[in-house]
């Protein structure tokens, strides 16, 4: 018997039945008899009763006698449409009714069976064909509305067209750039709709649809272009193209991607911002504080004046997020930002270094006594009482300063010394500023000397890689795994990441240790392969400095040679924040590691301060929801609309989205839900060392807990 698609959820469908007696043949009520229980049938003598029916149940699907009276005019589709927008129509007709069936058919039925010879089993065939092909519609309809809403809510405007150059789609700012809607400008000439010229001849530009099309590649536009609108309004618009193709290979059409070049800039001054500011207190972070302090420096040492670094650390500010919470230190931390920036001139840089830590640059300073005053006028303006969300907070702060030239000649060195000089008044009962003093230095060695343990620590080869699964949220299967650092010490035992890792991206040992994770990796992808396992790719976190480095390409195809390594089996994980540093330098760098075949994903994404504009651009392959959104997960009927809306953007830029932190039954669900790829958490496994991860990759598929 043929299977049925539950819909009334009691497991068997309801089949109304619209059918007039017959004397001649059989009729189909008297067809379908043996299939009560599998089918669950009622019929009706007349459309009226049919109608109210409806109305009244949740109707699979209607079988509708064509030789009715009140169905010859075909009007009865529209008004069983009507009443059920939704439910599937089989018109039931005579041999000689054929032509009044196809037209019916044409008008929104679903389709027509010829009941002169029908036999129970073709015609129960039939049904559950019909059942499949409607269940098959309405799954392409939620996948276009699904297209459809990501497509409206990308900044950019978007249009398809044909391979003849018809429009066939526009989204809603493409409506809104060129002043048609889709409807008006469906099948016109691309040129119509698209009407766009050269910003410095006025000739019409080239068709970008054409270009794409025959080039069989994504084509950018160069150079300056000006739409114009269906009502006259010009806009600068810069603009690529796609060709559009079946999974053969053979050209459908092309997709043109364009966006107005004021707005664009606008985005890019925001997006720069977003890459030099502190997302909390909007102060320029260490990047903009660095150039600042450069160029300080630079004009200090040209015209011998003096140059002043404030390190200041607020006292005792855990206790606050402790007891209070983060929400509201993090308001404190905005309070503090506000009283610093009060104290100095307009001329100084108030940066926030991080946590409760902020540098105060002062770049035009006579004396070192000048400086002290500033600092403080600044703890002064700390030390009066905050006024957060009802609670009255006195805060202290301490301050070290470090003068240029006397205590260093570069930005670190001084930078370095301030921080020491801050710890030394910290110790001596905080609420202080304290100059450095060469005699400082011993609050620092412990600093120095993981430095030092960390050099030898390389040197002895103490370094380990865990992996931790990925998986597929669908079907359960390992689909790759992140290679984690840890740190084999001789007396400590396994030191987590996060005890050594700022030390070792302070030092610049990072580059030497990143580059050994990077060969390590290589080299047990290529040992489980050739143990029989199955091949997964392994991922390989970077950081900034080292995608920065010279060498670190030559690096990289140097290891899948000697492995030897495929090297769609090579992850890079980068944050965004490392691609934001030098958007052309990263993105051609990105371009290079694309074309040698390495998978490249954006680490925390969501959490940086990139755009879609500028992902866009990139040959990126997976990105990676930070934690964060996972954990805003909740049972209630809302869910995550955030974590919702990342996993659009994600899908938006045609990338395959990966959930990481993913440790509860209720957060797995919801993710499958949203229909994001992969997922990665203790939910799963804890990052575990190769003999153990070696267990995990036999067992296929890995388990997915419900």
């Amino acid at each position: 018997m043929v299977a049925m698609a539950s819909s009334n959820g009691h497991g068997v469908p309801l089949l109304l039945l619209i059918e007039g007696r017959s004397t001649d043949r059989p009729t189909t009520q008297e067809v379908l008899a043996d299939a009560q229980g599998v089918l669950n049938i009622e019929w009706v003598g007349t459309l009226a009763e049919g109608i109210a029916k409806i109305k009244d149940h949740f109707v699979s699907a209607v079988l509708l006698d064509l030789s009715l009276p009140d169905c010859r005019d075909l009007s009865a589709v529209d008004e069983l449409r009507k009443a059920s927008p939704t439910v599937a129509i089989l018109i039931l007709a005579r041999a000689t009714d054929q032509a009044l069936a196809r037209r019916a058919v044409e008008r929104g039925a679903s389709d027509y069976v010829v009941t002169d010879q029908l036999d129970a089993r073709s015609f129960l065939q039939l049904i559950a064909m019909m059942f499949e092909r409607r269940a098959v519609e309405e799954q392409k309809f939620v996948e276009r509305e699904r297209a459809e809403v990501t497509l409206n809510s990308i900044g950019d405007a978007v249009m398809t067209t044909d391979t003849l150059g018809h429009v066939t789609y526009l989204n809603a700012e493409a409506e809104t750039l060129t002043g048609w809607t889709r409807s008006e400008a469906f099948a016109r000439p691309l040129a119509e709709v698209f009407d766009v010229m050269d910003a410095l001849t006025g000739q019409v530009a080239q068709n970008p649809s054409e270009l794409a099309i025959e080039h069989k590649k994504k084509v950018r536009l160069k150079g300056s272009y000006i739409l114009v609108s269906r009502e006259g309004a010009e806009t600068a618009i810069e603009h690529s193209a796609a060709p559009i193709q079946d999974r053969q290979g053979n050209i459908l059409g092309a997709v043109i991607v364009f966006r107005d070049v004021v707005v664009s800039r606008e985005r890019s001054r925001k997006m720069l911002h977003l890459a030099e500011h502190d997302a909390l207190t909007d102060l320029p972070n260490r990047l903009l504080l660095n150039d600042r302090l450069t160029r300080a420096l630079a004009i200090a040492r040209r015209y011998g004046r003096r140059v002043a670094i404030l390190f200041l650390d607020c006292d005792r500010f855990k206790h606050i997020n402790d007891t209070l919470g983060h929400a509201i230190g993090d308001q404190v931390l905005k309070s503090i930002s506000r009283r610093i920036q009060s104290a100095v001139r307009d001329s100084d840089t108030v940066s926030r270094h991080g946590g409760d830590e902020f540098i105060i640059l002062l770049s035009e300073v006579e004396h070192a006594e000048d400086a002290g005053t500033i600092a403080h006028k600044i703890i002064a303006a700390i030390a009066e009482p905050h006024l957060i969300s009802g609670h009255e907070l006195t805060l202290t702060a301490s301050i070290g300063v470090a003068m240029y030239p006397e205590d260093g000649p570069d930005a670190q060195t001084l930078i370095s010394r301030a921080d020491t000089a801050m710890y030394h008044a910290k110790s001596s009962g905080r609420n202080q500023v304290g100059f450095y003093r060469s005699d400082m230095e011993a609050p620092a060695v412990k600093r120095l000397s993981l430095e030092t343990e960390l050099r030898n620590a390389i040197e002895a080869e103490e370094f380990v890689l865990h992996y931790q699964p990925t998986i597929c949220l669908e079907t359960g299967a390992i689909t790759g795994a992140e290679a984690l650092m840890r740190w084999k010490h001789p007396s400590r035992g396994l030191v987590p990441p996060d005890q050594f890792i700022p030390a070792a991206e302070a030092s610049a040992l990072i580059i030497p240790m990143g580059r050994w994770a990077l060969g390590e990796a290589c080299r047990q992808a290529k040992a489980w392969q050739d143990m029989g396992l199955p091949p997964i790719p392994i991922a390989v976190n970077v950081s900034a400095l080292q995608f920065r480095t010279a060498g670190f390409l030559d690096d990289i195809q140097r290891f899948l040679r000697e492995t030897p390594l495929a090297s769609k089996y090579l992850e890079l994980e980068l944050t965004e924040s490392a691609l934001m540093v030098d958007t052309a330098t990263s993105t051609k760098l990105l371009e290079l590691l694309k074309d040698a075949g390495v998978i490249l994903k954006v680490d925390d994404f969501g959490t940086g301060p990139s755009s879609l504009s500028y992902l866009q651009h990139c040959p990126v392959d997976v990105l990676k929801i930070d934690q964060s959104f996972v954990q805003e997960i909740t049972p209630f009927p809302d869910g995550a609309p955030l974590l919702r809306a990342v996993i659009a953007m994600g899908k938006s830029l045609g990338c395959r989205i990966v959930a990481e932190g993913v440790e509860t039954r209720d957060q797995l669900a919801y993710l499958r839900s949203e229909l994001c790829d992969e997922g990665q958490g203790y939910h799963f496994s804890p990052a575990v060392d190769a003999e153990a991860f070696e267990k995990l990759l036999s067992m296929a598929p890995f388990a997915v807990p419900s």
